[in-house]
C-alpha cells in the first residue's frame, strides 16, 4: 500500500504500563486518523497489554513508511510489538487437506459466498481426493504425498508454495501428517490446526473414539496455532455438542465433523482480521 487513504488495524503487544491507550489515541488524533473501534486488555498474570484499533486514515499521514517513522518513538518507548494493517486487502490463506473435506468444504463454500475475506491461492495434499472440488473452484491443487523417506523434501516444497504465493497463514483443514518440528517452527504463529476434541483432553488419533470409550457427554472441536508438541499449541476457538449413552463412535465422528467446520472456519476469520494475540501458551481474542 502506498497511501493511507483507507481504513487500518493498528495491533499492538507489549508489557502492561501506565499511559500506553493514551499515547496510542493521542498519535492518531494529532495525525487527523479517525478512531472507529478500540479493544484492549491487559493481562494481570503475564503483565502483558494488547490493544487492536481500527482507524480511518487521516491525511497527515500519507504513506505506511510516513506512519512508521512517527509511530516508531511510541513504539520503542513502550517496547511495542507492532504491527499496522491493511484492513481491505484479504489475507493469502494456502489449506492442506488429507481425505476428509467437510472443513475445506466449508471454507470454500464460505470464500465464494463472501462470508470469509480470504483468498486461497492453493490447496496442498498428502492426497488425490480433493482435487476436483477444488479446481472446481478455480484453485491449483499441489499433490504432495508423504512418507518416511521424502517427508522433509515434502515440507521443503510446502515452504516453497508459502512463499511463492506469498501466503500469510497456512490452514490444517484436516491434514492428517504431524509437521516436522523444524516446519513447526517456520510456520510459527501462522498455522493453524483442528483437532477433533476438545482439547486438552484426547489427543492424538481417534479422538472421538477415545471419547466414546470415556462415556463423554460432551465432544467438540478446537482450532490451535501448530506447535513442535502435537496438539498442545495456543487455543484459538473451541466448540462442543453433547452426546448421550446411545451413540455410537461413529455418530460421533458425524456429529464432530460440523463442529470442526465451524471452529476452524472461525479461527480463520479470527486470526485474518487480526484479533488474535499470542500470550505465552494462551491466545488473547478480541470478539467482533
Amino acid at each position: 500500500m502506498s497511501e493511507l487513504s483507507k481504513t487500518f488495524i493498528l495491533t499492538i503487544a507489549c508489557p502492561d504500563t501506565f499511559g500506553i491507550v493514551a499515547n496510542v489515541t493521542s498519535f492518531l488524533a494529532d495525525e487527523g486518523a479517525f478512531v472507529t473501534k478500540l479493544e484492549q486488555f491487559g493481562d494481570p498474570e503475564s503483565k502483558r497489554f494488547f490493544m487492536r484499533v481500527k482507524f480511518e486514515a487521516g491525511r497527515a499521514l500519507r504513506t505506511e513508511a510516513e506512519f512508521a517513522e512517527k509511530f516508531g518513538p511510541i513504539g520503542e518507548r513502550f517496547s511495542m510489538e507492532w504491527k499496522l494493517h491493511d484492513y481491505f486487502r484479504k489475507p493469502r490463506v494456502i489449506l492442506m487437506v488429507s481425505k476428509f473435506g467437510h472443513c475445506l468444504n466449508d471454507i470454500l463454500h464460505r470464500v465464494a459466498s463472501n462470508n470469509l475475506r480470504i483468498d486461497i491461492p492453493a490447496v496442498v495434499s498428502n492426497h488425490e481426493d480433493m482435487r476436483g472440488i477444488v479446481e472446481w473452484n478455480g484453485i491449483p491443487y499441489y499433490h504432495l504425498p508423504v512418507n518416511n523417506e521424502n517427508k522433509q523434501a515434502q515440507e521443503a516444497k510446502l515452504l516453497e508454495l508459502v512463499s511463492e504465493h506469498k501466503a500469510d497463514l497456512v490452514g490444517l483443514a484436516r491434514y492428517m501428517q504431524v509437521l516436522s518440528t523444524d516446519l513447526c517452527r517456520a510456520l510459527e504463529g501462522r498455522c493453524i490446526n483442528i483437532h477433533h476434541s476438545f482439547l486438552p483432553s484426547f489427543k492424538g488419533a481417534k479422538p472421538y473414539h477415545q471419547a466414546h470409550k470415556r462415556g463423554v457427554k460432551l465432544i467438540g472441536g478446537t482450532a490451535h496455532y501448530v506447535t513442535a508438541d502435537l496438539d498442545e499449541g495456543p487455543i484459538i476457538h473451541q466448540a462442543v455438542e453433547r452426546v448421550d449413552h446411545t451413540m455410537t463412535a461413529e455418530d460421533m465422528v458425524e456429529i464432530g465433523r460440523d463442529i470442526e467446520s465451524v471452529v476452524f472456519s472461525r479461527a480463520i476469520q479470527m486470526h485474518c482480521e487480526h484479533r488474535v494475540f499470542r500470550n505465552g501458551s494462551k491466545t488473547v481474542i478480541f470478539r467482533r
